[in-house]
């Protein structure tokens, strides 16, 4: 299906049926608190950008994870300019448009390309998580030496974390989860065997 742009409640419609994967729907990544609190719509100005990249972020990442833990819960994902401008201003937790090209503003490149980000927390790893904040790490060194991600950023509540694709991956890993590792990978990392790390997934 190829939709240019969302005119009408029917193309929105169409637009939140896209099947981006296996188990994901476009309408899976437009929910928002901020959208619905304040009664602004979320939907992007560039669909098929979205589509493509969404698909992406679905069949190489949050397809895996799936696979590997169990059902994942979205928090965050799709954010439209006008949605993260405003979570920006209000101090809601939204880095400004231009950082959010390509990650949770799907439909506009960064000075990389394109890319998609999506905040979810994984249910099956809270109680592992639960019983040591520090066990995280062993999620992010799964995900590390598994899937082709291009940033992750992790945070105390329910281990709920930032997952990006990018068309040019950079590899990083970032924390606000009170740790002594801090950030584990910054910028290109070695390909090493991170098994040793995550013994209890």
């Amino acid at each position: 299906m190829i939709i240019k742009k969302i005119t009408s409640i029917q193309k929105l419609e169409d637009f939140g049926r896209v099947r981006l994967s296996k188990s994901f729907f476009m309408r899976d990544f437009l929910y928002s608190e901020i959208a619905n609190h304040f009664q602004i719509q979320n939907f992007p100005d560039h669909p098929d950008i979205a589509i493509r990249v969404g698909q992406s972020l679905c069949e190489e990442l949050l397809e895996p994870l799936q696979k590997k833990f169990g059902r994942i819960a979205i928090r965050s994902a799709y954010r439209s300019p006008e949605v993260n401008q405003l979570g920006n201003e209000k101090k809601l937790n939204c880095a400004n448009n231009q950082k959010n090209f390509a990650n949770h503003i799907w439909d506009y490149p960064n000075e990389r390309g394109y890319g998609a980000t999506a905040c979810i927390v994984i249910p099956s790893f809270l109680d592992l998580y639960e019983k040591d904040q520090n066990n995280w790490q062993q999620l992010a060194y799964w995900i590390h030496n598994n899937l082709p991600y291009s940033r992750l950023e992790f945070y105390p509540k329910l281990c709920a974390f930032n997952i990006n694709w990018h068309e040019q991956p950079l590899r990083e890993i970032h924390s606000y989860i009170p740790s002594k590792a801090g950030i584990l990978v910054k910028g290109t990392s070695p390909h090493l065997d991170y098994a040793q790390f995550y013994p209890d997934l």
